[in-house]
């Protein structure tokens, strides 16, 4: 019986020292971070995207990222999920594959027999094998026995390269081609140089300086020249595509350190960049203080849920929110912030941000820019001001300066929703001059390589403003899709110009903004081209992509009426045929016409295999569709697709999206719908309820207080909103204000498995709508 008792005792001691290690591991932080999977969306191709990303290792808003290279210099798809070697880290500036790159350079150590050409320097890898945060990489390069890691800061980076034993290891540095210069210097342990690489958007004089500083003394230096000409114990090297190798002997596990900066003002200032941002910090130091940014931004939205997978999907689009648009901007040695003009090539004062494509992100990324990051969203106004003031224009999509992509005017949008939800602009004058200018002249639009660059301004201004619409047959593509967009654009104008006091401007954009209703075909119930004469454009199919629309056909832009939805409504007949309109895109099958294009391109592909119908949530035109049901006094279809939506085209996998991510604008339209409301209208202060996916969300506003939002016996069935309260008073309105959500407070969703189709769906509960405020 002792002996037993013993044995009793010993078991009882055991379980208390467990539940103390339990206790010890609940109570450990969890960083919000590391839910983040930066290579969802990787695995992308030409023909069909699943979000068109590569690994951005990085801090909020850099100036530079790094990702690793697992396809040739040039290519936009860099980082390829299904390729199967490394051919280097580099520095990236590339906003979108579409776009590509510019100022690029990368590093690649390797053992044994020196390689340097880009293929066969390659190295084989495994994704099992492989870290990827947005704060840190590393991978095991199994060709040469290395671990490579990189750890970013804004302007620099800290690699840590851990080799085998070895008489022959190397570092290569690949400054890329369309011009390049390296400079070796041994004494130092340092590379310096610059790289000219870019696809366009850059004045002549456009280079990006770099400065590496070793903590290994260099044995062999060697460069190569054009046409990978190895040139043996040479230190510079200039020409159209050169690159440094330095090399060393190693013992096993010794870890060789790579600081590097850059700069696009300097190598004096790459230098300025390197000291202040790494100095003398570890590798360890620089990864904490990236992991700290990080944690700092992603954690002021908490999120609760038994769902780990919709978690980890959360701040896997966060992260991607808060990437783009990039800082371009440097902090001089007197203190002050400056930039080199991708305008005018010089060094200019003030703030200036880039790798931005308006026609996507002016939808959910700046209006989620003004509900939680009001103080950065002032910079980028004032960089938006320095852009005018630099170019004679605003940018519609910059990379890193203007660039010949997309349609709209789409800044007048993002700029007058700023000043409306009361952002600090230092120069409002100056960007509502600008805005002007867009509404009426393409007189001295800039060009490139000899072409106008038609994004700048309104494409067709001059017969917007003559007719209310840019006609089918002048010989302007996208025509409808123009029209629709500029008729936004006037309505944020108009509101903008009426806060300021200019009533005249203000009543004749509200004017304008009604242009939308001239290519509406009463016949048809979609948006049509319009001819110059004033008829419709025939033969007509509304599955027909291109041709009037932009990457889309009538059935995804009929709805881009984001400020009136009340008056389409009306054109089409009233509520019952608008939600079968809206019911049609979803229960048609999924049919297009890809004559216009030739080929059937990869927005029309991400559509057809989602069973979704016509639904083509991979592209941004009909994103905000999803919502219109709320005005039409139907939001329990709102809520039913949402979550449809939700749980079946985003997860947090190298597959996670249903089409190109952009800058952070399908990943923002994630954010803002899971936490269960979305800016149909920016301009307005309303924002559109859906239903929220988790069962708590807390948001940290940056006023200091907290909105929290619950849904109460949220699941997989229970999908639908019973009954909400707002700070434990009754609230039916299907709609809050973004003043409401600033105030801080809790805003509690009763769910269930059945529709009720009484919440939200009286007169007095739906959204804005321009006719609304004219009746």
């Amino acid at each position: 019986m002792k002996n037993w008792g013993y044995v009793l005792f010993i078991i009882l001691a055991l379980a208390c020292k467990e539940k103390e290690a339990d206790k010890e591991i609940s109570t450990e932080k969890k960083y919000v971070v590391d839910y983040v999977n930066p290579l969802m969306g990787t695995d992308s191709s030409f023909e069909l995207s699943n979000g068109n990303t590569y690994p951005a290792i990085a801090t909020p808003w850099g100036v530079n990222f790094w990702t690793p290279m697992t396809s040739k210099m040039g290519d936009g798809w860099t980082y390829k999920y299904d390729e199967h070697k490394i051919r280097g880290i580099k520095q990236t500036h590339q906003p979108s594959p579409w776009l590509n790159d510019y100022g690029a350079f990368s590093f690649m150590p390797i053992t044994g027999s020196l390689k340097f050409n880009e293929d066969k320097r390659a190295s084989w890898f495994s994704h099992k094998a492989e870290t990827a945060k947005p704060y840190s990489y590393q991978v095991y390069l199994a060709d040469y026995d290395v671990v490579a890691e990189v750890a970013p800061t804004s302007r620099a980076a800290h690699f840590q390269f851990t080799f085998p034993d070895s008489e022959e290891s190397y570092i290569l540095l690949d400054a890329f081609n369309k011009g390049s210069m390296v400079k070796i210097i041994p004494e130092e342990r340092k590379i310096i140089g610059y790289c000219k690489n870019n696809h366009g958007g850059v004045p002549e004089n456009f280079k990006n300086y770099f400065v590496a500083q070793f903590d290994k003394d260099f044995e062999i230096n060697h460069t190569w020249k054009n046409d990978w000409k190895l040139v043996e114990n040479s230190a510079f090297q200039e020409g159209k595509h050169v690159g440094a190798i330095i090399g060393f002997k190693t013992k096993k596990g010794e870890k060789v350190h790579v600081k590097v900066a850059s700069s696009f003002i300097s190598l004096e200032q790459a230098t300025l960049n390197l000291e202040r941002e790494i100095g003398n910090d570890s590798f360890e130091e620089t990864k904490t203080k990236a992991k700290n940014l990080w944690e700092e931004e992603l954690g002021r939205i908490q999120i609760k849920d038994t769902n780990t997978d919709n978690i980890k999907t959360f701040y896997s689009c966060l992260y991607r929110v808060l990437l783009f648009p990039r800082s371009f901007y440097e902090i001089n040695k007197e203190n002050k912030v400056v930039h080199y003009s991708p305008y005018n090539g010089k060094i200019e004062n003030g703030y200036m941000f880039t790798d931005n494509g308006f026609w996507d992100t002016f939808r959910a990324v700046f209006p989620f820019f003004n509900l939680m990051y009001p103080e950065l969203n002032s910079k980028i106004m004032e960089g938006l001001a320095n852009t005018y003031k630099e170019s004679g224009w605003l940018p519609e999509w910059a990379s890193p300066g203007h660039r010949n992509v997309m349609v709209g005017s789409n800044s007048a949008p993002i700029i007058a929703d700023a000043f409306l939800k009361n952002v600090s602009i230092k120069e409002v004058d100056v960007l509502f001059e600008a805005i002007l200018k867009n509404a009426t002249t393409s007189e001295g639009r800039p060009t490139s390589n000899g072409k106008v660059i038609n994004s700048v301004g309104r494409e067709g201004v001059e017969y917007y403003n003559k007719l209310g619409y840019v006609p089918y047959n002048v010989g302007i593509h996208e025509n409808a899709a123009r029209t629709l967009e500029y008729a936004y654009a006037d309505f944020t104008i108009a509101e903008m110009a009426k806060k300021i006091g200019k009533d005249s401007v203000a009543n004749e954009y509200y004017k304008r903004s009604m242009n939308y209703k001239k290519l509406f075909d009463k016949e048809t119930k979609w948006m049509r081209g319009k001819n110059e004469d004033g008829t419709f454009q025939t033969p007509f199919n509304p599955l027909k992509w291109g041709d009037a629309f932009t990457e889309g056909n009538s059935l995804h832009y009929t709805w881009s009426v984001f400020h009136d939805i009340k008056g389409l409504m009306s054109l089409m007949g009233g509520e019952q045929n608008f939600v079968e309109k809206l019911d049609e895109v979803f229960e048609m099958p999924p049919k297009f016409d890809n004559s216009y294009y030739g080929f059937t391109i990869h927005e029309i592909r991400e559509m057809q295999i989602v069973n979704m119908g016509n639904y083509a949530h991979g592209n941004q035109p009909i994103q905000h569709m999803i919502y219109l049901y709320n005005y039409a006094g139907k939001p329990f279809k709102t809520q039913e697709k949402i979550r449809d939506v939700l749980t079946k085209l985003y997860t947090p996998t190298p597959d996670g999206y249903c089409g190109d991510e952009d800058n952070g604008q399908t990943s923002a339209w994630y954010v803002f719908s899971s936490l269960g409301f979305y800016p149909v209208t920016p301009g307005v202060n309303q924002y559109v309820i859906g239903a929220p996916l988790f069962e708590e969300a807390e948001i940290t506003l940056q006023n200091g207080k907290i909105f929290t939002i619950k849904g109460q016996g949220n699941s997989n069935e229970n999908k639908y909103i019973q009954s909400t309260t707002l700070n434990n008073k009754s609230f039916d309105t299907n709609w809050i204000s973004y003043s409401t959500i600033q105030e801080g407070g809790e805003l509690v969703f009763e769910m269930g498995d059945v529709p009720n189709q009484n919440w939200g769906s009286s007169n007095n509960a739906r959204p804005y709508s321009l006719s609304d405020k004219k009746e």
